[in-house]
């Protein structure tokens, strides 16, 4: 230690001997004194080129505290300052006991590699950091306890962490958040695409369409009702609240599907079935409206835009894809991956599921974006090819032992579901998907809320479109009282036929109003694409007033 120390005094010693003695006028230090402060301010003037690349250049007093004040470092600093010197100084040959820079001897020790600052992170930062995700997580335990909508929980948590109230979370904290979130909104559309039916999905695909033409409807026909008839709003500014409140939250409509009940997966029911499809139709309808909404603005300020082509646009590639991924995974992808795949991939079990789970996952949210459809639907897509490449054993039919070991090993091939549940769900249902319904919390104008008008305003505008959604579950009773009634009960006489199908339709009426209110109030979830429309139109356009935004 004290050699090292007795080195650093000597080249300091021999650099300040090499400069000018005399002092300079008006209580300016002398250069002796400027190079004993800093040894290599001059070399660093004289060689600029030399320390271009940033690196850390500091005293021996604090080389020898970042070494650990032990002589032990005392080589290995030597030779890291000797290569450097010898490589970075044009003439100067580097040593333990210094090398020349600019007419200047300057000891090698004082060149260090550049030290990453490790000590940003505060305590008050990681303080915030797990209060937010406790309060998270106890918040949303309480909500699904308290009134059974858990997801209100993380919602609450943002508006008082986030902007909204308190703000105790920095920007670029939010805005991480945010973007964690909205990869929790894939994973958990992604999941639903996993668990998906599609014998169900295209049986009741009729069903679906008026469901959703229904949703989308009423809410804007409402709001012209009440908006622009009754509080004097403007026609577009009507046009874009209605908009925004007429696509529904696909994000949780899966999340009340999964929550709720623990007996029941409705996303193997009829249901289910007919509120994904209606919330996938939604989105992308939403989708489309942001995009008129959006050329709305470039019309008010001046600019032209083809209306055809983003009306059209969306459409066009949601059809398409919707049309092409069925087709591409059972005549191309599903054969080559159970003759080729299935069985060099099994050995890898998870491991292999997990890479190709990313890959395609990737992949259709990649080509959703770029080809102007939601990323959602997407990542649906994604998980319903995932879920068909497989090969189905038949559960009815009787066991049999495998011949090879490699049919061995195909059977014990973990499914994508599998594979999501044993790596995936955990870290998408207590952080991610906590995350992104608390970036919903972020963007609530919470404070702006609690004025007079607009609190009247908005109760009365709420219950109208609560409603608006909740007709969307009469398709399904109506459904069931127009539709044909069994072969079962077409047999015998006429009166005595027209008895019995009036039972039966009295019967399925009866037996569907229960999941008609379900597929109802499902519906009136609003989210992710509302918040889009609205605050395009908001910050986009000069038709929506800060009164009809809150």
């Amino acid at each position: 230690m004290s050699g090292l120390m007795d080195k650093a005094k000597e080249a300091m010693g021999k650099s300040s001997g090499g400069s000018s003695s005399g002092g300079s006028s008006g209580g300016q230090p002398s250069g002796m004194e400027q190079q004993a402060d800093n040894p290599i301010g001059s070399a660093a003037q004289t060689n600029p080129d030399v320390f271009a690349d940033k690196r850390c250049v500091i005293g021996i007093d604090k080389a020898t505290d970042a070494a650990g004040m032990g002589d032990k470092y005392d080589g290995k600093i030597d030779k890291v300052a000797d290569k450097q010197l010898n490589n970075k100084i044009p003439g100067g040959q580097g040593g333990s006991s210094g090398g020349q820079m600019g007419g200047q001897q300057v000891s090698p020790r004082l060149l260090l590699p550049p030290i990453q600052n490790l000590t940003s992170t505060t305590v008050i930062d990681l303080l915030i950091l797990i209060s937010f995700f406790a309060l998270l997580w106890l918040s949303q335990y309480l909500a699904a306890k308290v009134i059974r909508a858990g997801i209100l929980g993380p919602i609450i948590a943002g508006i008082i962490y986030g902007a909204p109230l308190a703000n105790i979370l920095p920007t670029e904290w939010q805005n991480t958040f945010l973007a964690l979130g909205y990869i929790g909104l894939i994973l958990l559309i992604f999941e639903g695409g996993l668990q998906a039916r599609l014998d169900l999905l295209q049986a009741n695909i009729l069903l679906s369409v008026c469901a959703a033409t229904t949703g989308i409807i009423f809410p804007i026909g409402l709001s012209f009702l009440l908006l622009y008839l009754g509080f004097g709003y403007g026609a577009v500014e009507t046009f874009i609240v209605g908009a925004a409140l007429s696509s529904t939250s696909l994000g949780t409509t899966f999340a009340v599907m999964s929550s709720a009940s623990e007996t029941i997966d409705f996303s193997q029911t009829r249901v289910g079935a007919v509120l994904v499809s209606a919330a996938l139709i939604d989105d992308v309808s939403g989708l489309v409206m942001s995009s008129v909404i959006q050329s709305l603005g470039s019309v008010s300020d001046g600019g032209s835009v083809n209306l055809g082509w983003l009306i059209s646009r969306p459409i066009v590639a949601s059809v398409a894809m919707t049309i092409v991924t069925p087709v591409l995974a059972k005549y191309v992808l599903a054969p080559v991956f159970r003759r080729v795949l299935q069985r060099r991939l099994a050995r890898y079990g998870h491991r292999s599921n997990i890479v190709l789970m990313i890959l395609v996952l990737c992949a259709f949210v990649s080509i959703a974006a770029y080809a102007g459809t939601s990323v959602l639907f997407g990542g649906f897509l994604a998980g319903v090819l995932l879920s068909y490449l497989p090969s189905t054993q038949n559960d009815n039919a009787p066991e049999k032992q495998c011949e090879s070991p490699e049919e061995q090993q195909e059977a014990e091939l973990p499914s994508f579901a599998e594979t999501f549940e044993h790596y995936v769900q955990d870290v998408q249902r207590y952080v991610l998907e906590p995350l992104f319904f608390a970036s919903i919390g972020f963007a609530i104008p919470f404070l702006d809320l609690w004025t007079g008008s607009a609190v009247w305003h908005g109760i009365v505008y709420t219950l109208l479109m609560i409603v608006a959604k909740l007709v969307v579950g009469v398709w399904i009773p109506l459904w069931a009282a127009l539709s044909p009634p069994s072969k079962a009960v077409e047999h015998g006489g006429e009166a005595r036929t027209s008895v019995a199908a009036s039972r039966t339709r009295n019967s399925r009426v009866k037996a569907a109003v229960s999941p008609g209110c379900l597929l109802g109030m499902a519906m009136v979830a609003r989210g992710e694409i509302g918040l889009l429309i609205i605050q395009i139109g908001f910050n986009s356009t000069t038709y929506l007033s800060q009164a009809a935004f809150r």
